[in-house]
């Protein structure tokens, strides 16, 4: 039985194998079918690149086997940037004896060789460049020794100090900073007599400087004064009495001393004042409307103001809030008082109340500017708010582009309106030259 169970195994045993063969000898001759020219290019370079290399290190077997092998400075040949040298193309062509080398250097010329031959696009260097270039190092011949001394006489050390010359040179700090903005810009309209819809021809000019020198002591201490000055004219064909008039006439002054009460916060001392240059006229009107010192206007406020820096340094200005204010208004010309809230007959008119400036400049972009200030004071009888809006566009260094929009509020003057009532506008747009530092 066990003899039957033994066969039956056996047989079995080589069904299974000859089933096998059959299936690999299959599984092969398809993938021979199926295998591409470039495979087969490929494990041919591959079988020919372990050849190569095993037959150079069999060589440098055959020399470590049949000589006694030591590390020399021949080797590092082998491992730096491949450089041609005379000796091993005249070892391999010359009619010399080359046993008399060594087995090590043999070997070492012999992979250069074969280098040379089959690379020669990687000889980097020659024998002679290197030569000029140098050793690295020079070998030290004779040993170094050093004289330590541990101590000295205390005289001596001070005689040493004495001799050496010392130049101190102490600068007071700046903490003044200076800055300023100008800009000239031009508006041409032209309408020939016949349009179809009217109207007149005018030319109109606007220049403006703004002058900053600010004091800042980086403890509690800062000084901030700007000076406004700003200067436009307009011709119109329709008015005969004047050839030109003001459109734009400011001359106004801020002065703010402020104590740091926190990192932001500072109690302030602020001083606004503000007067124009010339006449101001109205079309076909010889009356005068407004002059130098005509009027004259003041602020004195006493309060706290906060520096303002946000959206990645972008918006920059301060706010002032002032709960105590003095207002000081003044005219040089007697028959102007009444309308700019002042009794008639009087020059002066002065009060008290609260005053608050908004004064902020944000770069919407790396060429819009938006500029504005809002002030606001009231003696809790009368008030007194002013908006200017400054929106520049910098085409380049030295062109710009300017809108310019006023609203104004006043209600202690004379200069109500049927439509507007105390609220007053103004508005313009303009270009030309521009420039800051």
């Amino acid at each position: 039985m066990r003899t039957r169970i033994l066969m039956l195994a056996a047989v079995l045993g080589m069904a299974l194998a000859a089933h096998a063969d059959t299936h690999n000898a299959m599984r092969s001759r398809y993938y021979r079918m199926r295998r591409p020219q470039a495979d087969t290019l490929m494990v041919k370079a591959y079988e020919d690149s372990l050849a190569y290399y095993k037959a150079k290190v069999d060589s440098l077997s055959r020399v470590a086997d049949n000589a006694t092998f030591r590390f020399n400075s021949n080797y590092f040949k082998l491992f730096a940037p491949l450089t041609y040298y005379r000796s091993v193309a005249k070892g391999s062509f010359a009619d010399t004896d080359v046993t008399a080398q060594g087995p090590e250097i043999q070997a070492v010329n012999s992979v250069l060789m074969r280098a040379y031959l089959q690379c020669p696009s990687r000889v980097r260097s020659t024998e002679e460049q290197l030569k000029r270039m140098g050793a690295l190092h020079e070998e030290i011949k004779t040993p170094i020794k050093h004289k330590v001394e541990l101590s000295k006489d205390e005289d001596m050390l001070l005689e040493e100090k004495t001799d050496i010359p010392l130049h101190l040179v102490v600068e007071k700090p700046n903490f003044w900073s200076f800055s300023g903005d100008y800009y000239l810009q031009f508006l041409q309209n032209y309408i020939s007599g016949n349009w179809y819809k009217g109207g007149e021809s005018n030319y109109s000019m606007v220049a403006s400087a703004t002058l900053q020198a600010n004091y800042n002591n980086k403890q509690k201490v800062k000084f901030e004064n700007k000076l406004e000055l700003k200067l436009g004219f307009q011709t119109s064909r329709g008015d005969t009495l004047h050839s030109f008039k003001t459109s734009e006439d400011l001359i106004r002054y801020t002065g703010k001393l402020g104590l740091q009460a926190s990192k932001n916060w500072y109690y302030t001392l602020q001083l606004v004042a503000y007067t124009q240059f010339l006449r101001g006229y109205k079309s076909n009107d010889p009356y005068v409307y407004s002059d130098l010192m005509s009027p004259f206007n003041s602020n004195l406020s006493i309060g706290m103001s906060y520096n303002v820096d946000a959206f990645d340094h972008k918006l920059k200005g301060s706010i002032q809030m002032a709960p105590l204010a003095y207002n000081f208004r003044y005219v040089s010309r007697k028959e102007l008082g009444p309308r700019y809230g002042i009794d008639e007959g009087k020059h002066v008119k002065h009060d008290f109340g609260s005053e608050c400036t908004f004064d902020l400049t944000w770069q919407l972009s790396e060429l819009i500017k938006w500029k504005t200030r809002l002030y606001g004071y009231t003696t809790y009888e009368r008030a007194e708010i002013e908006w200017e809006n400054t929106i520049s566009f910098q085409f380049n260094k030295y062109i710009s582009s300017n809108i310019f929009i006023y609203p104004r509020f006043d209600d202690g003057t004379s200069t109500r309106d049927d439509h507007h009532g105390y609220w007053q506008f103004k508005e313009y747009a303009s270009i030309g030259f521009a420039y800051s530092f």
